[in-house]
């Protein structure tokens, strides 16, 4: 979306409502050009990721602004060098100009350039037998193919096997297998529930956070579990799992 072709640039400017598929996908269709010219894009908005992205530049923006403002107390030598590791940044430098002194501020029409894409890819295809949501949910299948290809490779370590016997290399592979389908299980019921998309790493830091502590003292021994936080009980819901007893044993004995 962001090559500044002009049939991509048309397509992005087009007005028309989207049509609502899912609670975390709407699509508009949009036709540039007539004849063999003729291209079919389809528009797809998410609108919790359009949040999530408006929040985050929000948020560098104001760090930017900070780091702006502190380039008032640096000297001749430092300044010159603050302003090219601000600029050469891979996340600040796009949102940066510089002004007549060589001073960088905020381009505020590259901002405003940016909102407009918060939250949305653009699809192209030449099949006319496809309904817009088609496309976008087939496009998204895509992706969560290709996320469980990385997610095998590299969370579930699918590869290098280190095993010789064919039985052990197909209980490896069964073993990965069933451990993907449960990761990708508690990921579309979070999401169903919660109507935001968390990967398996999101909850799962989250639900390791909930820790077994062991107390002894005169009057005995118990072991006790960390409070439940919000979304740790938020996830167990989702996945229909009863939250674990905050007192797993209580060994009292006689005090001395």
């Amino acid at each position: 979306m962001q090559s500044g072709k002009p049939s991509v640039e048309e397509a992005l400017s087009r007005p028309g409502r989207y049509q609502k598929v899912k609670d975390n996908v709407e699509v508009k269709e949009i036709i540039v050009g007539d004849g063999e010219a003729r291209e079919r894009y389809i528009l797809v908005r998410n609108p919790y990721e359009e949040a999530r992205d408006r929040e985050q530049r929000e948020r560098m923006l104001k760090e930017l602004e900070q780091e702006l403002q502190g380039f008032a107390r640096l000297d001749k030598k430092e300044h010159g060098k603050a302003v090219c590791r601000l600029v050469s940044h891979p996340t600040y430098g796009r949102y940066l100009k510089l002004d007549k002194r060589g001073w960088p501020q905020i381009d505020r029409a590259k901002v405003k350039a940016d909102e407009r894409l918060d939250g949305k890819y653009l699809l192209r295809t030449s099949d006319d037998t496809l309904s817009p949501a088609d496309v976008a949910l087939g496009y998204k299948q895509l992706l969560e193919v290709e996320a469980a290809f990385r997610t095998l490779k590299q969370a579930l370590e699918l590869r290098p096997i280190y095993h010789r016997l064919s039985r052990r290399i197909e209980a490896h592979v069964l073993l990965c297998w069933l451990a993907l389908l449960l990761i990708r299980v508690a990921e579309t019921r979070v999401e169903g529930r919660l109507g935001q998309r968390y990967t398996w790493p999101r909850l799962r830091d989250e639900l390791n956070r909930m820790h077994l502590g062991i107390f002894a003292g005169p009057a005995g021994t118990v072991w006790q579990r960390t409070e439940t936080t919000t979304f740790q009980r938020q996830i167990l819901s989702a996945l229909g799992v009863a939250e674990p007893p905050r007192f797993f044993k209580l060994d009292p004995r006689q005090a001395m």
